[in-house]
């Protein structure tokens, strides 16, 4: 795997919370470079852009996950406003077709190096399995959908894309060691499903070639955060490390 994919924190801590003093009063307990922060749709409606810009400038890298989806120019304004807000990361889904990505792709060509933020697709939702697609009329299983989708967002000039830890060994053997694999439905040894269907302990992700681990409720709410968000990366560098 790259090195550039191996620098900083691998694992993301998913922020579902309802309003943005909730999420301040949690993320001030976690030190910078401990992790980085994922701001979904129902905290992104809730607190707005302020938030983002909040979160970047305690030091935190801040993986806006609004999954856009619409037509081209719409979805690239909407990925440049976004790289205002000093973000790491963004997506949109890949199922948005071709044209789509390549136009979120090119509206990041013109920010600065170190700033310009990875832009992922999203493949197929973990909460979905064949049933669910079959009534979309996507008539394969899961496993061959992201493959086709995280294939088109690769060409479609993507940095990588989400897909469930279960996918990520054949993606990162198809698709080569710089694409960025960014996985949720991860959950440490003895945790709770929740709503994931296709889930994976953060050390099998990782052996597997996960790039980036998003982890919500095992570290928001757990009884002591930190610790457990310790835990997990202790769990990784290992891994990583070979130990």
């Amino acid at each position: 795997m790259s090195s550039n994919l191996m620098d900083g924190p691998r694992v993301i801590v998913a922020l579902d919370f309802p309003d943005g003093p909730t999420a301040l009063k949690f993320v001030q307990q976690l030190p910078p470079g401990s992790c980085r922060l994922k701001v979904g749709k129902e905290l992104f409606t809730s607190a707005g852009p302020e938030l983002v810009r909040q979160l970047v400038a305690m030091g935190h890298d801040v993986f806006l996950d609004l999954k856009f989806h619409d037509i081209p120019n719409t979805v690239a304004r909407a990925c440049g406003a976004a790289a205002q807000l000093g973000v790491w990361m963004m997506n949109v889904h890949a199922s948005g077709g071709r044209r789509m990505m390549e136009a979120a792709a090119a509206a990041l060509k013109d920010c600065d190096g170190e700033r310009k933020p990875l832009l992922i697709g999203v493949t197929v939702l973990t909460s979905m399995g064949a049933e669910d697609l079959a009534e979309i009329g996507v008539n394969v299983e899961p496993a061959a959908q992201v493959e086709r989708l995280a294939q088109l967002a690769k060409v479609s000039g993507l940095d990588g894309v989400v897909c469930s830890p279960r996918e990520a060994g054949q993606l990162r053997a198809q698709l080569g060691d710089d694409f960025v694999l960014v996985t949720p439905g991860v959950r440490p040894a003895g945790a709770s499903k929740d709503d994931q269907t296709r889930v994976m302990t953060p050390a099998d992700a990782i052996r597997d070639g996960a790039g980036y681990l998003v982890i919500g409720r095992p570290v928001t709410q757990a009884t002591d955060p930190v610790s457990a968000l310790e835990a997990i990366n202790a769990e990784i560098q290992g891994i990583v490390q070979g130990t």
